[in-house]
């Protein structure tokens, strides 16, 4: 690989020792963001701005929860204005917190907000542009003509900023980029960055550095590639290094927000990137810190980790999505979706009703098997075989010394040892599982699985800093050429929710993000985590939904209707938790269907750049009803808004009944 590859593959310290990135301090009121402090966290509210009291009682919760900063939205003057009573309130109680002003598409009010409070956020996309989601030819001279159109609207801002000595977020939408850089670059990663670039240079021209930056989008793959591109090209134009701002905008709620918010974030935290966090969840705010701090508090002592192997290039390109190209072996690898294996090998499985806990279901009075969306596609029962005939195409792995006695049964299959599967004779002819250490995979090995497409590899780590060094592996059977296809392989010694999803989202999301892997199989001990066995098929069951939840996030394997819904905010115009359950409620069994929920129509087209459908407050008790980024009715009475957003599913040929 030449040296310009190398050097433009470029975004983090290292790719196996975790080293975070160092950044420029940038202060926050009295609270330094980047540089030696530790990671902040930070949230925002939902109260209207203009509720004074409501907002200052939500700012006290959610520092109490956590937050070190807190964003407040100022749609207009007088959101701006009623900043300053909220802060002197705060004050006035003792609470010093940083708060932030969310700004989109009114300069003005910045301006305001930007001599009241610490810190302002503005999005490119809209600050000086109105999206009209037009496709308009731009000529070098009329693109120029732009730029300085914009300069002239946003370097007011930046002088104020410098100064009152207020900081700044430039924080890119994926789903909000002016119609100008979608004429140019079009829906990227690439996009994403050149937006903000285009604001940083107006800054670095005034001199003013206070400056934070963030790449949200409701897309992890997106998301990841736009923060490492951005890293890559603030070094390649000569930036400072001005620290990150991660999230995962509109993120959702329950279990599928906090797996996607953790496969987005904890990808960017293991490369090192990132000086502030804010999970966005479309819950109480106070409920976004602490999930966020289980996030970042995996970072505090993590050492060096000897014993990974270093590498001084990235095989393959982390700005964009590849999967590894394996070969197929029966149905996993190659073109095939990622499969799910779940463990079961703990648990006596006696009756068909053990099976529930991993997606299989058996209707004694049909005499039938059903599989929901999340079934599992392998059993590994180690050496516990199961004793009743298995659902037409459910397949059981057996550890080797129990396999041959059961050699005879094609579905049955074997799991070997690295040592087995070098010295025994006696395999599967057509797939066999190999379980591997990502530390220990030696040359005779490598020379082996080349000449063998009957393996699919099962690799582990026991490493703390996990993703690396599992990472390391793919890239050393990219390099040495070995296609056979790998199912990640993780145990965890906790079961607490929010630690498992969010530890297991980090170090499989972020290989899958990367195109790596073909499969997942999640698992613990009993006795690491104190459970008596009653509790092991409640364990079973939340470790395949994991699984599945992360492949969704991940964008590799879509089972389940998706909800790209904002975390509310002051601007939003209808009880946000309540309206996502609803919808969630009527819709949630349209596999693979992308709805978004916008409390409002800031947050409308934009935010929900990825959804099929949109579901978008645009007064009170009224909803606009899109399809993909175009409007389909507007004005909806919210009363039956549901029952419209579903005929449009229904006319679109995408419904199914429950």
């Amino acid at each position: 690989m030449d040296a310009e590859i190398v050097r433009t593959r470029q975004y983090c310290d290292s790719l196996t020792r975790y080293s975070r990135r160092q950044t420029r301090e940038v202060y926050i009121g009295d609270v330094p963001l980047g540089g030696n402090n530790p990671i902040r966290i930070q949230s925002m509210t939902t109260v209207d701005t203009m509720d004074t009291l409501g907002s200052v009682e939500q700012v006290l919760r959610m520092v109490e929860a956590g937050c070190e900063y807190v964003r407040i939205t100022a749609p207009s003057i007088k959101e701006a204005q009623n900043l300053q009573e909220i802060k002197k309130e705060l004050r006035q109680r003792g609470c010093n917190v940083p708060l932030i002003a969310d700004i989109h598409f009114t300069p003005n009010a910045a301006e305001l907000a930007a001599r009241i409070v610490e810190k302002v956020r503005v999005n490119p996309g809209n600050y000086a542009d109105k999206k009209r989601f037009e496709e308009i030819e731009y000529t070098d001279a009329s693109y120029n003509a732009e730029l300085e159109r914009i300069r002239e609207k946003f370097t007011p801002l930046v002088r104020i900023c410098k100064e009152y000595g207020t900081a700044m977020r430039i924080g890119t939408n994926h789903g909000s980029l002016s119609d100008r850089i979608m004429s140019r670059y079009g829906d990227t990663p690439l996009g994403m960055v050149e937006s903000a670039l285009e604001f940083l240079r107006i800054c670095d021209d005034e001199n003013y550095h206070s400056i934070v930056l963030s790449m949200k989008a409701s897309n992890t793959q997106v998301m990841v590639q736009a923060y490492r591109l951005l890293v890559n090209k603030m070094d390649e134009e000569g930036f400072q290094p001005y620290p990150l701002h991660l999230g995962v905008t509109e993120a959702g709620d329950g279990e599928d927000g906090r797996i996607k918010s953790a496969v987005g974030i904890g990808t960017l935290l293991e490369d090192g990137l990132g000086d502030t966090v804010r999970v966005s969840l479309t819950e109480e705010p106070e409920f976004e810190a602490p999930v966020a701090k289980i996030m970042v508090d995996r970072y505090i002592s993590r050492a060096d980790h000897d014993g990974i192997e270093p590498i001084d290039e990235s095989p393959v390109d982390p700005f964009g999505y590849n999967r590894r190209e394996t070969i197929e072996v029966e149905n996993v690898g190659a073109s095939n979706v990622p499969r799910v294996i779940a463990d079961i090998s703990q648990l006596e499985v006696n009756d068909y009703k053990d099976l529930k806990s991993v997606g299989h279901f058996y209707l004694p009075e049909l005499d039938k098997w059903k599989m929901n969306d999340m079934g599992a596609d392998y059993l590994y029962s180690g050496s516990r075989p199961v004793t009743f005939m298995l659902p037409n195409g459910l397949k059981e792995i057996l550890d080797y010394t129990t396999w041959t006695g059961y050699s005879e049964d094609v579905n049955k299959i074997p799991l070997l040892s690295e040592n087995e599967y070098l010295s025994v004779g006696s395999r599967h002819s057509e797939i066999n599982f190999v379980l591997l250490q990502a530390n220990d995979m030696g040359p005779d090995l490598m020379a082996r699985l080349k000449n063998d497409p009957t393996v699919v590899l099962l690799l582990e780590t026991s490493n703390r800093h996990a993703m690396p060094e599992l990472r390391r592996a793919f890239f050393k059977l990219v390099q040495e050429n070995v296609k056979n296809p790998v199912i990640i392989k993780r145990s965890y010694d906790t079961v607490a929710d929010d630690e498992l999803q969010i530890y297991a989202s980090t170090d499989i999301g972020g290989l899958l993000i990367d195109g790596f892997g073909d499969g997942v199989m999640m698992g613990t001990e009993l006795s690491a985590v104190g459970k008596p066995m009653e509790a092991l098929p409640e364990l079973i069951s939340r470790y395949n939904q994991t699984a599945f939840g992360i492949l969704q996030a991940a964008r590799t394997r879509m089972t389940k209707t998706e909800y790209i819904s904002c975390p509310s905010c002051g601007r939003t115009l209808f009880d946000l938790q309540e309206t996502t359950a609803m919808i969630r409620k009527r819709t949630d069994h349209l596999k693979g269907v992308k709805i978004g929920i916008m409390g409002c129509i800031v947050n409308g087209p934009g935010e929900m750049a990825d959804a099929d459908y949109g579901y978008v407050g645009s007064g009170k008790g009224r909803i606009t009803l899109y399809k993909g980024k175009e409007v389909v009715k507007r004005g909806v009475p919210s009363d039956n808004a549901v029952d419209e957003l579903i005929e449009i599913i229904r006319e679109d040929g995408n419904w199914i009944n429950p």
